[in-house]
């Protein structure tokens, strides 16, 4: 990896079909990283954190390296169960929803879905929401 947003491209090939499963999504740049967006909203955003800024996320104990990060929308009433447990979630420094995973080898993939899924629904028109499948299990 080359610098702090950067993705390696193993997390972005597990993280493309799962988005792009979505209607209407589009994927990104963002300021730092990639990001998928439904209409005019970020439903999930993957970046490499700046190892120079304050970090507010659990540490991977098995990592070496840059971690890779991705933030979502979680329901209101869910958020407390995800990220109350620590490792590899977290609560974002920002917004009333908002969550974080570690991604990595540790990383369950069809958890990402289900997040992914959520994270979409809660910001989708609630016609685009109801043509969501649920992830499969």
């Amino acid at each position: 990896m080359s610098g702090p947003g950067d993705v390696p491209p193993r997390i972005l090939r597990r993280l493309r079909p799962l988005c792009r499963a979505l209607p209407e999504t589009v994927e990104e740049p963002a300021w730092i990283g990639v990001r998928w967006r439904i209409r005019n909203r970020t439903f999930a955003h993957v970046y490499a954190p700046d190892p120079g800024r304050n970090l507010f996320y659990p540490r991977d104990p098995s990592a070496g390296g840059q971690p890779v990060v991705m933030t979502f929308r979680v329901p209101a009433d869910d958020l407390l169960g995800l990220t109350g447990g620590g490792f590899p979630f977290f609560r974002a420094g920002w917004g009333r929803n908002v969550a974080g995973v570690l991604l990595g080898d540790h990383t369950d993939w069809t958890e990402i879905a289900e997040l992914l899924t959520d994270s979409y629904c809660e910001l989708a028109p609630r016609f685009l929401a109801a043509r969501v499948a649920a992830p499969p299990s």
